[in-house]
């Protein structure tokens, strides 16, 4: 969908104000520790990578830009658990569930980084079809609008680019959204910067995007 968390190529944010490299996790607060821990740990039964950035994409646009990284995902989870049943209202009110599980055994913090830090996930499928493109192969992205969740960025489409790498086929996050894994190929485009930005752009800059099928059309 297209929302306030879909930045690129918007104008009027003023520059972003670098001071320092990224924070080192032992300098963050407790609670953004503790909600890091949490959501590596299927706090939401069922929630989807899509269905969580959708989450995030519906956030009211001034609470986006307001809120810090973890008060976002802090946000987004508990919308997340109220979407699927895990919780209500009534046990947000009240601060707890009403019957409660037994405390989950506690595990050192060394260790819940070591498990958070790698990932053996993949969202790679068996391809269905062949696929419909090239490497080389000029092509143009689709004019979409969608409601939903969708990994083609505004600023990118009714562009021309170059497949310069194909993937094989991943789930397509569109459907993804929807608890529905739907194999589609994937493949790696660059744009002339002065195909998504105008003329001014650099002719020397390109921006590589990776886009699945349905995105693409031939030119």
């Amino acid at each position: 969908m297209d929302g306030i968390h879909d930045l690129g190529g918007m104008e009027g944010f003023g520059p972003v104000p670098v001071k320092t490299g990224d924070a080192h996790f032992r300098d963050i607060e407790t609670w953004e520790k503790r909600m890091w821990g949490l959501s590596r740990h299927n706090l939401a039964p069922g929630i989807t990578f899509d269905w969580f950035r959708h989450g995030l994409e519906c956030m009211v646009p001034g609470d986006y830009l307001d809120l810090s990284y973890f008060d976002k995902r802090c946000a987004n989870y508990l919308v997340m658990m109220l979407d699927n049943g895990t919780i209500t209202m009534d046990d947000v009110k009240r601060g707890h569930v009403e019957t409660p599980d037994p405390p989950a055994a506690v595990k050192a913090l060394e260790e819940t980084l070591r498990i958070t830090s790698k990932s053996d996930a993949s969202f790679e499928t068996e391809a269905m079809t062949e696929p419909a493109f090239a490497v080389g192969q000029q092509v143009e992205t689709r004019r979409l609008m969608p409601g939903h969740h969708t990994r083609l960025p505004r600023y990118a489409r009714s562009a021309r680019g170059i497949i310069i790498a194909h993937h094989g086929a991943h789930f397509l996050p569109d459907k993804g959204v929807h608890g529905i894994e739907a194999g589609e190929h994937l493949y790696t485009v660059v744009f002339a910067a002065p195909e998504l930005w105008g003329k001014d752009a650099d002719p020397r800059d390109e921006v590589t995007l990776d886009l699945w099928e349905s995105y693409l059309v031939q030119t």
